[in-house]
C-alpha cells in the first residue's frame, strides 16, 4: 500500500484484565478476512502478550527498533516485525521488561508514522496506565477503542478517563463493552453502565463469546476470528467485530475522498 496512509487504532482501558489483547488479535483476524494488511503493535512494554498469544517468538522487538534508531543502525522497518501469516504481522514488546524503561516516547511517535505507511491497519495493544508512552500513542492514533467490563472499578475508572478526554476536547474514541471477558459478573444493566460512565456504548461483545478453552488457542497460536466456525458459533460477536472493522474502513475511504477533494 505504498504512498497511501493506513488507519491506526489503539485499544485502551482504564483497568487491566478487560480483554484488550485478545480483542486486538481477533480484530486483526477480521481485517484479514477483509484482505487488509495488518500490523499488531504490543505497547504493553513490560508485560505484553501478543507474541505469546500468537505463539510466534520474535527475533526483534520494539526495543530493538528504538535502540537501533537511537544508535543510527536502523535500515528497514520490516527488520523488526514478525510474520504471522500473509496478512498479519506483529511488533512485539521487549523480551526483557527492564528494556521497557529505556524506550523514549519519541520513538513510539516515529514507529506509528512508519507503520501506517506500510500497513492498511495498525492495531495497538496497550496497558491501562496513562504514562508518557500511552499518552503519546492516544494522541497520535486515528481512533481509540476504550474497552470496559461490567465491573464497578472498571466503570469508575472509565468514567474518570472519559471525563478527561471530553474536557480536553478529544472525541475520537469508541466504547466497547466486553461482556465476554468475565461473563459471570453482571452487576449493572447497559442502561446503568451508560449512566455511570456518562457516555454511550458503541459496541458490545456478549457473554456468549467467552472462550473456556482459550489456552488451547494460545498454545496453538490460533486466532479465533479466523476459525471457520466463528461466523455461525459466535454470530452476534462476529458481526460486532466486523462492524468495528467496516466502520474503520469506511472512515478511511471518507478521509481519502476528502483528501482528494482538497488536492483538486
Amino acid at each position: 500500500m505504498a504512498n497511501q496512509k493506513g488507519k491506526s487504532i489503539c485499544l485502551f482501558s482504564a483497568k487491566g484484565g478487560v480483554g484488550k489483547t485478545i480483542t486486538s488479535i481477533n480484530l486483526a483476524g477480521i481485517f484479514e478476512q477483509l484482505e487488509k494488511k495488518v500490523l499488531l503493535i504490543d505497547l504493553d512494554l513490560s508485560s505484553g502478550g501478543i507474541s505469546l498469544a500468537l505463539n510466534r517468538p520474535p527475533e526483534k522487538t520494539i526495543f530493538n527498533f528504538a535502540d537501533d534508531y537511537n544508535n543510527n543502525r536502523y535500515k528497514d522497518f520490516f527488520d523488526y516485525v514478525t510474520k504471522y501469516d500473509d496478512y498479519i504481522d506483529f511488533l512485539a514488546s521487549p523480551k526483557d521488561p527492564r528494556q521497557a524503561t529505556k524506550i523514549d516516547s519519541k520513538y513510539i511517535d516515529l514507529l506509528i508514522d512508519k507503520a501506517v505507511y506500510n500497513y492498511d491497519i495498525v492495531l495497538i495493544d496497550t496497558n491501562h496506565i496513562l504514562d508518557e508512552i500511552n499518552i503519546v500513542t492516544l494522541d497520535k492514533v486515528d481512533t481509540i477503542l476504550f474497552l470496559l467490563t461490567n465491573n464497578p472499578m472498571a466503570l469508575k475508572n472509565m468514567k474518570s478517563l472519559i471525563s478527561v478526554f471530553n474536557d480536553s476536547g478529544i472525541n475520537k474514541y469508541k466504547i466497547v463493552l466486553n461482556n465476554s471477558c468475565d461473563p459471570f459478573k453482571d452487576y449493572f444493566s447497559v442502561f446503568d453502565i451508560k449512566n455511570v460512565i456518562k457516555a454511550n456504548i458503541d459496541y458490545t461483545l456478549t457473554s456468549s463469546f467467552y472462550i473456556k478453552n482459550i489456552d488451547s488457542y494460545i498454545m496453538n497460536g490460533e486466532i479465533i476470528s479466523l476459525q471457520k466456525r466463528m461466523p455461525t458459533t459466535f454470530s452476534k460477536d462476529y458481526a460486532t467485530l466486523m462492524k468495528i472493522a467496516l466502520d474503520t474502513i469506511d472512515n478511511i475511504e471518507k478521509e481519502g475522498e476528502e483528501d482528494e477533494e482538497q488536492s483538486n
